[in-house]
């Protein structure tokens, strides 16, 4: 073979590699230039028309039964200006594991679900502890309340454990603490569940949704995801919406587990990590709201999945979503970012309304009350209310972590690090003070 055949031949296949190496760029400048960014199509299915039923004055009666409040987990409570900063602190239950979720309530009782795998009963006129049963070693939710029962579902039963690890699901008695039935979840769930009639729902670390028969533990159906589902399962008008830990987004029937939707998100489009949904989605307005790790609020059609606006922050978005309709503001999404902002978004386009430097990492959610937005700063370990309507500071108390209070007609109550602190509005309180001449005592703990 001649020199010249040698170059020939050497020519070809460095040719070949030349076109390949041109084809792979020009595919990466593709995709670099529709790397997702900011989404806006305010026109996707959008109504303000919304039912929010005030809750009665009366105690004996009230229920915050799950997370979230609602059924669609707006996280709004709409008590007006009954529960208005400043507050009274008036009793204190001492806990000994960390309050990563907050508490449920039914009448004079607040059910908690600590770390530890340990459900307590308090009294909420006092903060005395009713009741308490390990009934696992490992938990991350907020336990939810139906039929006389408290619903928990825990990660790990394994003694000692830090990840999920034979995990289990309890129902156990609102008066006794007795457990009425329990079911084995081998992969754990941290999905706080909701009652809905006799169902219940909740999902687990491998992407299990469950329809669970709320008074004997039988399993009506299941519905696979494809990855963990680690947030709570919102409720609206016979469909259930929730989102996994591989970044896609569902909506299936309650009654029967048939998907309706699913949908990812523009990340996952494109060949880039979707990020995870570690969010419980609100659902207002025709939407789906929820945020994910890839740094984004996303707001999808509740009836058929279309992306109708996505907003990215400065980092990861753990935190759940409160929506509400604010008087002379308009549809809002409240909701933190590990970049250290409280952001307020146009529910409908997506745009910032204002965003609150809170100097510190919020993992949890907000929450409404009136006319106050709650959060707490992981990093400071505070709990801080703003105006929803300026994102001016209105409260500040020096206890907070993940998520920050729930509330009835007459006090909220905040939860701290391991601890839960009722603050009833100061005048309020003074009210209460001049009827009776005993107060409560103010510092309870819990046994260990």
């Amino acid at each position: 073979m001649s020199p010249g055949s040698r170059r020939r031949g050497r020519r070809g296949p460095l040719l070949v590699t030349a076109v390949l190496l041109l084809a792979c760029v020009a595919a990466v400048i593709v995709v670099l230039e529709h790397k997702p960014g900011n989404v806006s199509h305010p026109h996707v299915e959008f109504t303000t028309t919304t039912t929010t039923r005030k809750p009665k004055a009366t105690v004996p009666d009230f229920l915050w039964p799950r997370y979230g409040y609602d059924a669609a987990r707006t996280r709004l409570f709409p008590a007006g200006s009954n529960l208005e900063p400043p507050f009274r602190h008036t009793w204190t239950y001492r806990g000994s594991a960390l309050l990563e979720f907050p508490p449920v309530i039914s009448g004079n009782t607040l059910f908690v679900l600590d770390d530890s795998g340990q459900v307590v009963a308090i009294d909420k006129l006092h903060g005395r502890v009713i009741w308490h049963r390990k009934v696992g070693t490992l938990a991350a939710a907020s336990p939810a309340l139906g039929n006389g029962l408290v619903f928990a579902p825990l990660l790990s039963t394994v003694p000692g454990a830090t990840t999920p690890d034979q995990g289990r699901f309890v129902a156990l008695s609102q008066r006794t603490g007795r457990i009425v039935w329990q079911k084995s979840i081998p992969p754990g769930s941290e999905s706080s569940p909701i009652a809905w009639g006799q169902t219940l729902y909740f999902g687990d670390q491998d992407g299990t949704v469950y329809a669970i028969h709320a008074s004997t533990g039988h399993v009506l159906w299941t519905y696979h995801a494809a990855g963990a589902v680690k947030g709570g399962i919102a409720y609206a008008n016979g469909i259930l919406y929730f989102a996994d830990y591989d970044g896609r987004a569902y909506a299936v029937r309650a009654r029967n587990g048939h998907q309706i939707w699913a949908v990812t998100t523009d990340g996952a489009d494109f060949g880039f990590g979707s990020g995870n949904f570690y969010s419980t989605p609100a659902v207002a307005f025709g939407r789906v709201y929820i945020g994910n790790t890839d740094g984004y609020v996303y707001s999808f059609a509740a009836a058929t999945g279309q992306l109708a606006w996505s907003t990215k922050t400065g980092a990861y978005v753990y935190s759940s979503p409160a929506v509400a309709n604010i008087p002379g503001l308009g549809p809002t999404v409240y909701i933190g970012s590990y970049d250290g902002n409280l952001y307020a978004f146009n529910a409908q386009s997506g745009a910032v309304r204002w965003a609150h430097n809170a100097g510190g990492r919020i993992s949890g959610s907000p929450t409404i009350v009136g006319d106050v937005v709650y959060y707490s700063n992981l990093a400071a370990k505070t709990t801080t209310g703003l105006n929803v309507r300026t994102g001016q500071v209105v409260f500040s108390f020096p206890s907070g972590s993940f998520n920050p209070v729930i509330a009835d007609p007459t006090a909220l109550y905040l939860t701290g690090y391991a601890d839960l602190f009722q603050l009833v509005p100061r005048r309020r309180a003074a009210a209460k003070t001049a009827r009776h001449t005993k107060t409560a005592p103010h510092t309870k703990t819990a046994p260990h």
